[in-house]
């Protein structure tokens, strides 16, 4: 198969870009010339392209490589960047450092397919074809999600999995750190969340039924290792935010700690089952102070101004019955669970807010968090509608288009997914965030959209890339580029995925 031009081939598609006739080879003797403030997009420059190319890219004050911010470039927003290609010097600038950093992504996708390569690749042209390119996002929330509470990740593949999502300019890694089936995050008040919490005996085979792996899992990060992985996404332009589930999704916590439950003398194990357990956080005062505790450990690693406290999928069972849960009910004068729902979220997080730190959470409903939350919206269009009515911010991210666990396709040999249908990759091409009938208002408040992994069905780094690529190309290039005929997109895609492969990319087909 003929590769075509990388020009012909960018994902995603640059908002403005006209090519013309010849190249720019970059060579041993190619310097960079690096304005105040941009050193970081030239290290990226640098180390990215290193260990294809071995090019030193060394610095010098008549580098023939440009790289430079202009504050008078306002209309280029936080993000945007233009590039200009001649044949005799490149010219990168931005208004921000981090559209420098898209920027230099843009250049890695126009250089031949083996600039991405992990090992020394010879007898190749460095060239980029002479271009103008002027490019900014459509929209300013372009996210990733990923599951390492049910199968465990180790820091190197998330280091890739950044990379990845840089290359696509998703500009949001949310990383869901606890669940029922295990905890990842290390709480110094509280070890046993890591030690206990942080490993479950066996894993359910499939969705339903009683048949178990009889394979113990476990595994969680370092605070060095979280700090770590921080600074690594912000050097490429990406911002971290973690996810500590509440007041559901908290057996792997109760196993650790069962006195912040509803039965303080039950002892429970981290489940090891997947959907939802009933097994939920207590509203006794010392609840409170765990999850306060945990969110400053949270605040102190991750600088991300949105921390996102889960929220949804929290039967109240144990709440209707707990003695409790119902003096809590007559103290503050609420209703019912559900109301006391939303007081527990509203509780944790104006402790957020009061550290100048943004809440978010999941809806099922798109009314049930409360004000001042950023609704994450999952279950129907309609809920992302009511939460922006409602004057939320929304990141609308409907599961029929952007669950990426969900099967590709339906074909007999599709590996097995989560039940309940297909998210083809033209599913996700074709989603448009806002929601029919938005009022302007209402539109403006919705930031953008990402991809969910949820890992029941992703125990590897391959089964990771083969459930999100090609699919979050398609996001990526929606969020950034806006709507594209699927002509145009599928065309880009054809040349796109030699680089997946020369990344070594385990994508689906």
């Amino acid at each position: 198969m003929i590769t075509p031009p990388p020009h012909t081939s960018l994902v995603p598609r640059p908002t403005k870009s006209r090519f013309k006739a010849g190249h720019f080879t970059l060579t041993a003797d190619t310097c960079l010339r690096v304005g105040k403030g941009a050193e970081a997009a030239a290290d990226l420059l640098r180390t990215t392209l290193a260990p294809a190319t071995g090019l030193p890219l060394e610095p010098a004050s008549d580098g023939a490589v440009v790289l430079a911010l202009d504050s008078a470039l306002t209309g280029l927003g936080d993000e945007g960047y233009g590039l200009t290609i001649g044949p005799e010097s490149v010219l990168l600038r931005a208004r921000e450092v981090t559209g420098l950093l898209r920027g230099v992504q843009t250049i890695r996708q126009l250089l031949p397919v083996e600039a991405l390569s992990a090992t020394p690749q010879r007898d190749t042209s460095w060239s980029l074809t002479c271009a103008e390119i002027t490019d900014l996002p459509h929209r300013p929330w372009r996210g990733a999600m990923l599951d390492v509470a049910r199968h465990f990740q180790p820091l190197p593949y998330l280091l890739r999995y950044v990379d990845l999502l840089a290359l696509h300019k998703i500009n949001v890694f949310h990383l869901h750190l606890t669940d029922d089936q295990g905890w990842r995050m290390p709480v110094a008040a509280y070890p046993k969340l890591t030690e206990i919490g942080g490993h479950r005996l066996e894993s359910l085979i499939g969705p339903t039924g009683e048949r178990y792996d009889g394979v113990p899992h476990g595994g969680a990060y370092t605070r060095a290792e979280l700090a770590r992985l921080v600074a690594y996404a912000a050097a490429r332009g990406i911002t971290v935010m973690p996810e500590i589930e509440m007041p559901g999704h908290t057996r792997a916590a109760l196993a650790a700690y069962p006195h912040l439950g509803n039965d303080p003398d039950r002892a429970l194990d981290v489940w090891t089952r997947w959907g939802v357990c009933d097994t939920i956080l207590g509203v006794h005062d010392e609840v409170f102070d765990f999850c306060r505790t945990v969110l400053d450990e949270v605040m102190d690693i991750f600088p991300s101004r949105h921390i996102h406290l889960g929220g949804d999928e929290c039967p109240l069972t144990e709440w209707a019955r707990s003695p409790v849960a119902a003096t809590r009910l007559r103290e503050t004068g609420l209703s019912d669970s559900t109301a006391l729902h939303r007081w527990f979220l509203g509780q944790v997080g104006a402790h957020l807010t009061h550290n100048g730190r943004q809440p978010v959470g999941w809806a099922e409903t798109g009314t049930e968090l409360p004000d001042g939350f950023t609704v994450m919206a999952w279950r129907d269009p309609a809920h992302a509608l009511a939460a922006a009515d409602r004057g939320h911010e929304v990141i609308n991210s409907y599961h029929r288009a952007t669950y990426f666990d969900y099967p590709q396709s339906s074909a007999a040999d599709e590996p097995a997914g989560q039940p309940g249908g297909v998210v083809s990759l033209r599913d996700t091409h074709g989603y448009e965030p806002v929601p029919e009938g938005a009022t302007p208002e209402a539109a403006a408040r919705v930031l953008g959209t990402q991809a969910q992994l949820w890992t029941e069905y992703a125990a590897t780094r391959e089964r990771v890339e083969y459930l999100t690529y090609p699919r979050l190309c398609a996001l990526a290039d929606g969020s950034w580029s806006g709507p594209t005929p699927w002509t145009d997109f599928s065309s880009r895609l054809r040349g796109h995925t030699a680089r997946l492969d020369a990344l070594d990319v385990s994508r689906h087909p």
